[in-house]
């Protein structure tokens, strides 16, 4: 059974100019190709589906799939069994279609991948029983058309509006096709949830797992000629709202809808406003009263992110103010010295459908805990994910970011992600989790110490980041981690941005220590925690707990300790072996 691919982009196809020379032998194999194409949509259109292959289909295959799967099949009464209709359904499997047409009564005309009619009697069977090629990640207007005739002419046709298979976390943003199709044709459109076909085909095999479809009531629009793009995607927004009330009627992962923020610092306020951004109702949860009282009537924090405008639609509360049992996403953005106080006051009161997201770049105390480890341990939400990479606040909203996202659970990694990207980051996927937080805490030690050694020259700053950073690499990998995590964004990446960057808490406070004052004294400085500071201690802890020698961060620790001033360590710091001379215990 083939796998059924995007549905065509509305807009014009990009053509290549007419002197732009072609290459005889692959345009001889493009026309050839294209002239095959052209026969199954020219079938398609002309002769419809092939009677006796639909009838062979219904007596095997149909029996097949409801026994195999035990196909659940609720709303099909609302599938029309005659005239023209948009049949709207998520993505999941190969085999979707199938399983969409064995709720109908009547043939279902479908969009698939090019490539399988490269078979000639696999593209003939295909074409038989409805289905005609779609060229995937461009702008295909010959299927387009093929689907309006096919509307014009009474017929049934089904369209993925999310463009691709998603085959986890919840349903992805549409694309405005359907849109477009339903105003032209003005077919009414049936919105239709199919859950569990992703778990179906593992390998070349193909499980007998429970598979659950349901369809809604059809949706009418009125007849519009030429919509525009707007008004297509308008009715797209209309579409799709009932497609995923279908999904989360069947049990399926609900979209990420609601957000509350805990933290109204610099990162903390950035993130509120990038979400808002994203289109999710979110809350900022201040600490106090007055601080949230000030944001509220100022439109912007200026404590922490001045000249940065809030979204009007961005509500901002106390954190005892917020009801977080019916929150989608639970952002964490509070130092990691401080996590321990918020789950102690938060930990019950997350729920089991909710996802939280850590932004701490440290250790929690006092056994050097990865923060995402310490939440984990505490709440009872479905997933726990970390934010990584180069993105400073003020930056991050005015012209984006490049971040890593990192996450055990594969389905909220594509959900959130999505959500990210809406924001306008530019976001980096991993399962990577141990490697993300220690490449972020990697980063931070290692700014903390080129900051201090930059007095003595930019050789001396590079000698201790490299330093620190590289037994911090060892520590990850001890850990498990792996080395491109720490090579990339997570770790390299954030710390050339850090390191530039002058607003940076753990910059600055490098050159407190530098210029003598004592660690204890640098936050109040600040006017916010620096984490380096809180956290190398407990970074030596953890190094030595895995058999790392640790001589450079042992040495940046003390520092932070008092035990000796900016001098003494950069003499012990000279001393620090190199890299190839430290071993794992």
């Amino acid at each position: 059974m083939p796998p059924v691919t995007e549905q065509p982009s509305p807009s014009p196809r990009a053509r290549r100019p007419d002197s732009a020379p072609a290459r005889s032998g692959r345009g001889d194999a493009v026309h050839s190709d294209a002239a095959a194409l052209s026969r199954h949509h020219d079938r398609i259109r002309r002769h419809g589906v092939n009677k006796v292959v639909l009838l062979l289909a219904h007596l095997i295959i149909r029996p097949a799939i409801l026994l195999w799967f035990r196909l659940g099949r609720t709303g099909r009464e609302h599938i029309p069994g005659r005239g023209a209709v948009l049949l709207a359904a998520n993505h999941r499997s190969f085999l979707d279609p199938w399983l969409v047409a064995v709720c109908a009564r009547r043939p279902i005309y479908f969009m698939t991948k090019r490539e399988l009619f490269d078979t000639r009697l696999q593209g003939w069977f295909l074409n038989a029983l409805g289905a005609f090629p779609v060229c995937r990640g461009e702008s295909d207007e010959t299927a387009t058309e093929t689907a309006r005739l096919l509307l014009e002419r009474g017929e049934a046709v089904l369209i993925f509006p999310e463009g691709t298979r998603t085959r986890s976390g919840s349903l992805r943003r549409p694309k405005r096709g359907i849109g477009r199709l339903a105003l032209e044709t003005g077919a009414p459109v049936v919105p239709i949830a199919v859950l569990g076909s992703e778990r179906a085909r593992r390998g070349w095999r193909v499980r007998p797992v429970k598979i659950s479809v349901r369809c809604g009531r059809p949706l009418t629009f009125p007849r519009v000629e030429e919509p525009s793009q707007r008004l297509a995607a308008e009715v797209t927004e209309r579409i799709w709202p009932c497609v995923e009330l279908q999904w989360e009627w069947l049990g399926g992962l609900p979209p990420l809808r609601t957000a509350a923020v805990v933290g109204a610092g610099s990162m903390g306020t950035a993130f509120a406003a990038l979400l808002a951004r994203a289109g999710l109702d979110v809350q900022l949860g201040c600490r106090r009263a007055d601080q949230a009282e000030r944001i509220r009537e100022e439109g912007s924090n200026g404590d922490y992110l001045r000249g940065v405008e809030l979204p009007e639609a961005l509500r901002v509360a106390t954190v005892p103010e917020i009801e977080f049992g019916g929150i989608d996403l639970v952002v964490l953005a509070v130092p990691s010295r401080e996590i321990p106080q918020v789950m102690a006051a938060l930990g019950a009161r997350i729920g089991d459908r909710s996802a939280v997201l850590v932004l701490a770049k440290g250790l929690v105390a006092p056994l050097a805990t990865r923060p995402t480890s310490y939440v984990a341990a505490r709440v009872a939400a479905r997933a726990v994910a970390f934010l990584g990479g180069p993105a400073h606040a003020a930056e991050a909203v005015e012209s984006g970011a490049s971040v890593v996202l990192a996450a055990a659970d594969d389905d909220l990694r594509p959900q959130l992600a999505e959500v990210l990207e809406r924001a306008g980051l530019d976001v980096e996927q991993t399962d990577d989790v141990v490697g993300a937080e220690l490449g972020a805490c990697a980063k931070n030690a290692a700014t903390l110490a080129a900051s201090v050694a930059a007095g003595a020259g930019n050789n001396a700053a590079g000698a201790a980041a490299g330093r620190v950073f590289s037994e911090c690499f060892e520590l990850a990998l001890a850990e498990g981690a792996r080395p491109q995590t720490l090579a990339g964004l997570a770790g390299v990446g954030d710390l050339v941005g850090t390191v530039l960057a002058t607003g940076s808490r753990n910059r600055r406070a490098g050159e407190l220590l530098a210029g003598g004052m004592p660690a204890e004294q640098v936050p109040s400085e600040l006017g916010c925690a620096a984490e380096a500071l809180d956290f190398v201690p407990l970074l030596v802890d953890a190094l030595g707990a895995a058999g790392v020698e640790c001589p450079a961060t042992r040495a940046l620790a003390d520092l932070i300790a008092g035990g000796e001033g900016a001098e003494g360590w950069l003499e012990r710091l000279s001393g620090t072996p190199a890299e190839g001379e430290r071993h794992v215990a």
